[in-house]
């Protein structure tokens, strides 16, 4: 993400072996599960792929590793700019808070499971956060900065239902389109995009609180 100076610089490096050893372990997980049920390793890709929460992590991967081992390339300097670090972050809070409230219930998993579930939907979400407060502090991100991270979460959207369609399995319940319908899909994805703009507005002001007390 942005400054890898100083306090930012250890942080980074733990935000990105969390965020791997994470999506790793998931990835392991998941073609075990596929394998078991006598799906095949592709299928189980499919599954991995279709969740928020996977793609969320891996983009919090490479928003840290690429600055910290290639800061000089072209994606190096993407990710350390101070607006992608904001969506970033935003996407990823996101999906610790969105877990928490809606899916934390629904399954209680066990084990190397439960490691998964906690550095994924936490630990990952908990620290972007903190690296977020030091390097950003200081940053004046425009105000319209949310509409255009919440772009992510339309394609995001539009790809969840079109694979549910042609597969049908949906990766969340709430947007399952076979079972609830398409109008209560759509509907819930426009409450999740609400609360993802307020949440961004949320960690904007706190940023810039931040540079105001400095």
């Amino acid at each position: 993400m942005n400054s890898l100076n100083g306090k930012a610089r250890p942080l980074a490096m733990l935000v990105a072996a969390t965020g791997w050893l994470a999506v790793l372990l998931q990835l392991y997980l998941s073609l075990a599960l596929a394998l078991a049920q006598g799906k095949t390793m592709g299928q189980g890709l499919v599954m991995y792929f279709g969740y928020f929460t996977i793609l969320t992590n891996l983009l919090v991967c490479l928003a840290v590793t690429w600055p910290l081992l290639a800061p000089n390339s072209g994606p190096g300097r993407y990710f350390a700019r101070p607006i992608v670090t904001g969506w970033v972050t935003a996407s990823i809070a996101f999906v610790g808070i969105a877990y928490y409230v809606l899916l934390r219930h629904v399954w209680q998993p066990q084990g190397l499971r439960l490691l998964a579930d906690v550095l994924l939907h936490y630990v990952s979400p908990a620290l972007c956060v903190i690296y977020s407060l030091i390097v950003l502090r200081g940053s004046a991100l425009r105000w319209t900065a949310p509409l255009w991270w919440s772009i992510y979460l339309l394609i995001y959207f539009a790809y969840a239902l079109l694979r549910g369609a042609l597969i049908g399995s949906y990766p969340y319940g709430f947007i399952d389109a076979s079972a609830l319908g398409y109008a209560v899909a759509v509907r819930n994805g426009f409450l999740l995009l609400i609360a993802f703009l307020l949440l961004a507005y949320l960690l904007m002001l706190a940023w810039r609180i931040g540079a105001k007390r400095d």
